[in-house]
């Protein structure tokens, strides 16, 4: 996975950092009352143990917080997000505006969305039947209709990211399914390109490199320094990337 980490040679009270810096790999989307203390503790756990810094709204979000600002703030601070769609997914407003800002995140930058079915099946999301569609003929009854429609677009979008089924995968045993979705986001984040500030003079050529290396599928260990010039804050910088 490709660490990046930038030193300052030179002081300046002037923000460098990026509006949204990476501070996790992972934020986990759920619906509490169906998995939280089940599937997705055993899933956060396994993150935890493989040294993935995983978001998880009961660990994070500080007492009296606002929960959107802070989810909000969380998913855009996060490299991937990992959906785990439950039946009763649906029955939740909350859940549904955490979907949008996932996949607004995503829209705007390479942000990896791995969606999870969690004894549900893809097209039940896709098409808003079973549980999904008990549920908006609830929310039909008490939202407003264009808020419902971005919701059911979202639904619908999801399936086409691809994902991972407990019934098809690992022969339905959990502890299995657990382990190759953390591999699997591994193996994503660990292929991200990096990407770099359009002020930073000098360092697209060695970033161009180092993803050329990533997208090449290198397993080799090694530290990479790229010096440069960063004309917005003036001052030299540089970048030392571990892959």
């Amino acid at each position: 996975m490709a660490d990046v980490r930038a030193a300052h040679h030179k002081t300046s009270s002037s923000n460098t950092a990026s509006p949204f810096p990476s501070r996790y790999h992972v934020f986990l989307s759920f619906r509490g009352q169906d998995t939280r203390k089940t599937f997705t503790d055993h899933l956060y756990t396994a993150f935890k143990d493989k040294g993935f810094r995983t978001f998880l709204d009961d660990d994070e979000l500080e007492r009296g917080e606002d929960i959107n600002p802070g989810l909000e703030k969380a998913i855009q601070q996060s490299r991937s997000s990992v959906i785990v769609f439950p039946k009763d997914y649906a029955s939740s407003r909350w859940c549904l505006n955490e979907l949008l800002m996932i996949l607004e995140r995503k829209r705007t930058s390479d942000h990896v969305v791995l969606p999870v079915f969690y004894n549900v099946e893809p097209s039940q999301v896709r098409k808003q039947t079973g549980s999904f569609g008990e549920a908006f003929a609830r929310h039909q009854k008490t939202q407003p209709s264009d808020k419902v429609k971005e919701w059911k677009d979202a639904l619908t979008k999801v399936e086409d990211l691809g994902g991972m089924v407990l019934r098809n995968q690992d022969d339905g045993y959990e502890s299995k399914f657990i382990k190759t979705i953390v591999k699997e986001i591994g193996d994503k984040l660990s292929r991200t390109p990096l990407s770099v500030g359009f002020n930073l003079i000098g360092i697209h050529s060695r970033a161009n490199k180092i993803n050329q290396r990533i997208q090449d599928g290198s397993n080799d260990v090694g530290t990479y320094t790229c010096h440069f010039w960063d004309a917005w804050n003036r001052e030299d910088n540089s970048c030392k990337t571990c892959l």
